[in-house]
């Protein structure tokens, strides 16, 4: 298999330092008072020291083929759509690129066709500030891509071409790629690549002591029990839950149940986004932590709106904020995310992220 790498023009030294206090300007935010509880005073730097250890993401890159349709055509029918464009996407590149523009230095590893999809992809992450060391280009598969057909009624239909997501990874990881995952300060999983490459990071992740979140979008079948053992933090939607444990997910307390069950697999903390009904974190042995969703003014498009939450989370989280602010932080991001259209296009910056939460 013929393999190039695509490198970033600014290479980010890997350093296993810990997050250190230093002399960049820091933002407090206090948040209004909730049901009587008394939230915490959140500090997050504005510019993020570049020696905390950095993201990084394992997964896929898509190139979104949108297309503006009245309704879909019928079998032997050829419509016209209203209009079409194509953006990257896929939910490593949007993890990826999310906590880039969070101003925390972040890595993608992942794989893409010699193509101009590949060259679409590559583009908007270098654009984005992701470090491209590790991204791969294959030139035995085509680039991952969707075909969005987005209705007048809103309502989406989507065909995935797997791609060079899907095929061409090689059976054992190279010793370069597993040295950047074990030198990460958090490492993010999602279900749109195999499993088993999943697994190789993951299992060098916990071997280094490094926290894994494993995003459960994708891929709609059962997860290896292989893979659950070395996660840190599950984290599905509500029918994504559902769907994986077998129950009924409709009120909160079905939720708890499910994130039980999901317990009882070896997963100890389970981060349910729930959309306009907000977050909540349920770790093994304790008290629930709930987050309300921060409404935007206007949605135009939840198109990455999950990706965004549970990159923001890992950005609050490595750079040790507590499960409360890793919440609020990531729930600014995702409200901002919805207000404008496409996945890796409207991701939030930090400053933006910062001040919503000012003001909320």
């Amino acid at each position: 298999m013929n393999q190039t790498t695509l490198s970033s023009p600014h290479h980010y030294h890997l350093t296993n330092q810990p997050n250190t206090n230093t002399k960049n300007p820091t933002q407090f935010l206090r948040f209004r008072q909730n049901d009587k509880q008394n939230l915490p005073v959140l500090r997050f730097a504005v510019n993020p020291s570049s020696q905390v250890p950095p993201v990084v993401v394992v997964g896929s890159a898509n190139a979104d083929i949108y297309v503006e349709i009245d309704r879909l055509p019928k079998e032997g029918e050829t419509i016209s759509a209203k209009s079409g464009q194509t953006l990257a996407g896929g939910k490593g590149a949007n993890q990826a690129c999310c906590g880039a523009k969070l101003s925390h230095p972040t890595y993608f590893l992942g794989q893409v066709g010699n193509d101009a999809h590949g060259n679409l992809v590559a583009d908007a992450l270098r654009d984005g500030g992701v470090r491209l060391d590790y991204l791969a280009v294959v030139s035995s598969a085509p680039t991952g891509h969707a075909v969005v057909m987005l209705q007048s009624s809103g309502q989406n239909s989507i065909v995935i071409v797997g791609g060079a997501n899907v095929s061409c990874w090689p059976q054992t990881l190279p010793p370069k790629q597993l040295e950047v995952v074990s030198s990460a300060g958090i490492v993010l999983l999602q279900r749109e690549i195999p499993d088993f490459v999943n697994v190789q990071v993951a299992k060098a992740a916990k071997s280094a002591g490094v926290p894994v979140i494993f995003d459960a979008g994708g891929m709609d079948a059962p997860i290896p029990q292989e893979l659950l053992d070395f996660v840190d933090i599950f984290s599905p939607n509500e029918s994504e839950l559902g769907r994986l444990t077998g129950l009924p997910t409709e009120s909160f307390e079905e939720i708890t149940q499910a994130a039980a069950k999901c317990h009882k697999l070896g997963v100890k903390q389970v981060l349910v986004k729930l959309g306009a009904k907000g977050s909540a974190l349920f770790i093994d042995g304790e008290e629930p932590i709930q987050q309300p969703a921060i409404f935007a003014k206007t949605v135009i498009d939840t198109t990455g709106a999950g990706d965004t939450f549970t990159a923001a989370f890992a950005v609050a989280l490595v750079e040790g904020k507590s499960k409360k602010e890793c919440l609020r932080f990531a729930a600014a991001a995702a409200s901002l995310c919805v207000q404008v259209k496409g996945a890796i296009p409207s991701m939030p910056d930090r400053k933006s992220v910062l001040e919503l939460l000012n003001h909320h």
